[in-house]
């Protein structure tokens, strides 16, 4: 995949943004699979307004777009953002994050929101 520059101040930002241990394992998450707020507030045992202000910054910068399904937002990685193909390069080296998603269908909670 080929990089392209995007300019210091925009890296730093997807860096910073990057940096938060939930927001990376969200975006590894969506790397593979969309999820919606309730599967986040599951897998992170967060409440759904920390979880929504994650998936907000996130959209921010237009690394995560949203789809609506019925009265549910399902997010996605913006695989037509500028930032992605770094986003790309940074995800090479984190953990692969199945497992989580795996936890929630044994619970019965994996796409909860359909």
């Amino acid at each position: 995949m080929q990089l392209s520059a995007v300019g210091i101040e925009k890296t730093v930002s997807l860096l910073k943004l990057l940096g938060d241990k939930t927001r990376l394992t969200m975006v590894k998450i969506l790397d593979s699979h969309d999820c919606c707020v309730c599967e986040f507030v599951a897998i992170f045992q967060a409440t759904q307004p920390a979880i929504s202000q994650h998936v907000r910054k996130l959209k921010d910068v237009g690394i995560v777009r949203e789809r609506r399904n019925g009265q549910w937002i399902i997010y996605s990685l913006n695989k037509e953002n500028e930032l992605y193909p770094m986003v790309v390069e940074i995800l090479k080296h984190v953990p692969n994050q199945d497992h989580r998603l795996e936890e929630l269908e044994k619970q019965g909670l994996r796409i909860s929101c359909n």
